[in-house]
């Protein structure tokens, strides 16, 4: 309540604030020799008093401008500037509401370089690439990249420090050009600041061999470079942290980076027991940040950013040690490199309560389990670019892992029938333990031919995998009828290795010079799996596990050969551009059994593949993509070989060797504006895809024992498709207050072929997630942020057995940030989620509210927090899933409520053109 009525107080206080005058300015910009309109002109208006960025906007295609804005000054600084031209710069007097200054003239420039580098240009659209003056958009005095990047027309930020640039996601982070820390976006956004970075730029994701031989990039992903001041290039800056709450809570972290011009050093360390990933430093979402972007997955291994860093779900307690090195050795070798360690333990309680569905009856299962999971994993990456000319180029980018893992594991389990009677019990204890090694390999060749955009490239991609593992297992399986109980106590001696080799050679003919290409393409992929499985019964005349188990060992060669023969042709103008490829698969699946003679097969399948795109930008603000693509999947090893897999006793999985591969077409479009002048953007996506010999699980369950038995099909009639939109639009309340507001949509709706007890069927999902964002900024005073989203979900059934389900989901926030008085900045973050389909027990309802409250000391070098996390001590993650077989509601381990306080200081020796600034320490 009390922060509520201080949100109101500052809404308040806001629009007390005297009036502005609002004023509208036109005209059209030229080129002096020809009077041809310039499009992507940037014309922007600055104070007289300290030149700082009052507003901007840029030229449609006639040269035409128009700003709408709202000033207390009398008058303002106008410059226009272009690539290749002359800045046009006067003086305005603010005196009248329309002020039209009608065609301007600018004059070509003697000197491009020395007019690129001095241009103050808030904005700059070139070709391919949109950049940003880091000068002209405000921040906090120490803020970071990301905190910059929000500031940016057309970027935002989620919670999570994932970046979308007008719609489109950012899967790459650089900086001058090379990766830092294996271009990991959340490391280099939270830990440099804006005062070291020049420029921002964006353009179309591209490998480093597209951009050498010209190629188009990914359009539906952007990269972000970000220059560094030429006088902040040599030098040492970092952070350390340290802090320690109650529950036995701590965090620690450290970050050290030397800069010696093209030679880059970066080393840091940090570990917790708060579910971060070891980068957690306490401060207000600084540095690496909390965990909220850390996903898991099944083998215990949690990750960001694609980045493994050991672990698993429930609690993890993680330690952490990274270094990142990047060189130019001479003119025609780049270097750049990075070594990870992290070790983790996880613990996790999970409760799971399932109504599995059949056609003509119901079945349920309750589980309990708890695991913990103790991993450690060492990653190297190396990058090595070599251009011995402007015609010639290897890439070459070799990777190492590590892990070895420990894992324990209990269940129990029960099953009831529709009476819920119980059928049956299950005890599982195991241990499991696993080392792991994988190296892979990427290598490129390029050689480009003449002017005109002929190449032939030549990549070869190789991974080696080996994993041993030995698993202990203890099961019980108790079944009303004594006679079926099954009773286990096993060792198994686990070996499998992968050796991948991927191949391509592409030859580019131009048919009309740098605009319509011929693409030659030819593929070659082998994947050959080995699969060595022993498992030992437990003897206890010997005290060994000593006795073979043929039904539950495996040895096996698995072999996927692939050969593509393709072709492309492209054509590429400044404003549009169309592709259309297609490919013919040669694919052999081969599995020899040394066990099972009988199960060896061989399978050969042909598959035509197609693709197409077209895009086309209406202008600078706007711009279309549409692409249509035909592809295969094949049956993966375990859906085709006729193996008895009696692992599970309460599900036995058979595979079906008369699998054919799934056809997949699927057609996309998306539509990106912005308007810099309104700051408006309107982002849409649709996509829609056909499936035909989609694969599906085929399952008969007993009917007095309910075990389960489990083979594969195809099905056809399987379809989805999903759109999103959103409208984003900032209006400037005075010089110091703007809101923003965006509304989102999501929806989709997909057909789905199973079967259910052998009964055929269909489904028919459908989901929609409306979603509001409000944003207030109060330059250094406050910042105010509520948001809602609705998820509301829907299925129908083509069996009168099934009933339709229904779900929604309700979830509210709102964060806030006050910076006064100086020195103090006091964040909370408060969501409330409203469930009301979770089953009884389960709560339906949670409040979660995390404060931070960090003040500035030793001249804003340090800062001491206090951090609580749950502060109503409500925090849950039950949930609920359903799928055409099953309602499941599910409960685990989750971080509890705790007190925090940490200290973290900040360092920095950049000097000033390329010379160290001493040996004292300052603050950025």
């Amino acid at each position: 309540m009390k922060i509520l009525l201080f949100c109101v107080f500052l809404f308040a206080y806001a629009f007390s604030f005297s009036q502005s005058k609002s004023f509208k300015i036109t005209g059209k910009i030229l080129a002096e020799n020809d009077s041809i309109p310039l499009e992507s002109a940037t014309v922007y208006l600055e104070r007289v008093k300290d030149s700082s960025l009052v507003t901007y906007t840029i030229t449609d295609r006639d040269g035409l401008f128009s700003i709408i804005e709202e000033t207390y000054d009398d008058k303002l600084n106008l410059t226009v500037s272009y690539i290749g031209y002359k800045n046009y710069s006067r003086q305005l007097t603010i005196d009248k509401e329309v002020i039209n200054l009608g065609r301007l003239n600018l004059q070509l420039a003697n000197n491009l370089d020395e007019i690129t580098i001095r241009s103050r240009a808030p904005i700059t659209v070139k070709k391919d690439t949109l950049e940003f003056n880091v000068k002209s958009f405000k921040t906090k005095k120490d803020a970071n990249v990301e905190d910059l990047l929000k500031q940016l027309p057309g970027v935002e930020v989620d919670d999570d420090g994932k970046i979308t640039v007008n719609g489109k996601a950012v899967n790459k982070i650089l900086v001058n050009g090379k990766p830092f820390f294996g271009g990991d976006p959340t490391i280099t956004t939270r830990n440099l600041t804006k005062e070291i970075i020049n420029k921002v730029q964006i353009t179309d994701t591209k490998t480093k061999s597209e951009a050498f031989a010209g190629e188009e990039g990914d359009k539906e992903n952007k990269t972000i470079n970000l220059t560094i001041k030429e006088e902040n290039n040599k030098g040492i800056f970092g952070r350390f942290s340290a802090g320690a709450g109650t529950d036995k809570r701590y965090e620690f972290a450290g970050l050290v980076n030397v800069f010696d011009n093209d030679q880059r050093i970066s080393i840091l360390a940090g570990g917790n027991n708060t579910n971060s990933p070891g980068f957690s430093f306490g401060e207000i979402q600084k540095m690496f940040g909390g965990g909220r972007s850390v996903s898991f997955s099944s083998n215990g291994n949690f990750a960001i950013d694609e980045r493994s860093f050991g672990g698993g779900e429930g609690i993890t307690t993680s330690t952490n040690v990274g270094a990142n090195y990047a060189d130019e050795l001479n003119k025609e070798v780049d270097l750049t490199g990075d070594y990870f360690y992290s070790s983790s333990r996880s613990d996790n309680e999970t409760k799971i309560e399932r109504e599995n569905i059949l056609p003509d009856t119901r079945y349920f299962t309750n589980s309990n389990s708890v695991s913990s999971s103790d991993t450690d994993n060492h990653s190297m990456n190396l990058q090595f670019e070599i251009e011995t000319d402007s015609t010639f180029l290897i890439n070459l980018e070799p990777s190492f892992q590590f892990t070895k893992s420990v894992t324990n594991y209990k269940n129990l389990e029960e099953t009831l029938n529709e009476n819920l009677v119980r059928t049956n019990t299950s005890d599982l204890n195991s241990l499991v333990m696993n080392t792991g090694k994988n190296f892979s390999n990427e290598f490129n060749v390029t050689k480009k031919f003449g002017a005109g955009g002929a190449f032939l490239k030549f990549s070869l991609d190789t991974e080696f995998n080996d994993t041993e593992s030995d698993d202990y297992i203890e099961s019980q399986t108790i079944f009303t009828d004594e006679n079926q109980n099954i009773i286990r106590d096993q060792y198994s001696d686990d070996h499998e290795n992968l050796k991948s080799l991927y191949t391509t050679l592409t030859y580019r003919i131009p048919l009309i010079s740098k605009a319509f290409f011929l693409d030659l393409k030819y593929g070659i992929r082998n994947d050959k799996r080995e699969n060595l499985r022993s498992t030992y019964d437990f003897d206890p005349a010997t005290g060994e596990y000593s006795s073979f188990n043929l039904p539950l060992s495996t040895d096996f060669n698995y072999t996927n050969k692939r050969s593509t023969p393709a072709a492309e042709i492209s054509y590429r103008k400044e404003d549009w551009s169309f592709s259309l490829n297609s490919g013919y698969v040669f694919r052999t699946l081969e599995n020899s059994d040394e066990l099972r003679p009988e199960l060896n097969l061989t399978q050969k399948f042909e598959a035509l593949e197609l693709g197409s795109n077209f895009y086309y930008k209406f202008s600078p603000k706007s711009s279309i993509n549409i692409g249509y693509n035909l592809s295969n999947q094949p049956p993966q090893l375990f859906q085709l070989r006729p193996f008895q897999n009696v692992s599970n006793p309460l599900n036995i999985i058979t595979g079906n060797p008369n699998l054919k591969p799934s056809n997949n077409q699927n057609i996309y479009l998306s539509f990106n504006s912005f308007d810099f002048q309104k700051r408006t953007g309107f982002f849409g996506y649709f996509n829609g895809g056909l499936t035909s010999d989609q694969i599906v699980s085929k399952t008969s369950v007993d009917p007095e024992t309910l075990i389960r038995r489990t083979t594969y099909t195809n099905v056809d009639g399987v379809y989805q498709y999903s759109g999103s939109m959103s409208y984003s639009k900032t209006v400037k309340l005075d010089t110091m207050q703007s809101v923003r507001y965006r509304i989102g949509f999501y929806g989709n709706s997909n057909r789905d072929v199973n079967f259910n007890n052998e009964v055929k069927y269909a489904s028919n999902r459908y989901s929609v997630t409306p979603n509001i964002r409000l944003t207030y900024t109060w330059d250094k005073v406050a910042e105010i942020e509520p948001n809602y989203r609705l998820n509301y979900t829907r299925t129908r059934y083509d069996l009168d057995q099934f009933n339709d389900q229904e779900f929604i989901n309700h979830s509210l926030g709102i964060r806030t940030a006050t910076f006064v008085p100086k020195g103090l900045e006091w964040r909370n973050d408060i969501n409330f989620s409203y469930n009301p389909n979770i089953a009884p027990g389960f709560q339906k309802t949670a409040w979660f509210w995390n404060s931070t409250l960090a003040y500035s000391i030793m001249q804003e070098k340090a800062t001491i927090t206090l951090k609580v996390y749950d502060l109503l001590n409500q925090n849950t993650n039950a949930r609920r899933s359903a799928t055409d077989n099953y309602i499941q509601d599910i409960q685990s381990t989750v971080l509890q409520q705790y007190f925090m306080l940490s200290f973290s200081w900040k360092f920095n020796t950049l000097g000033s053109k390329g010379e160290t600034g001493g040996n004292h320490f300052m603050m950025f």
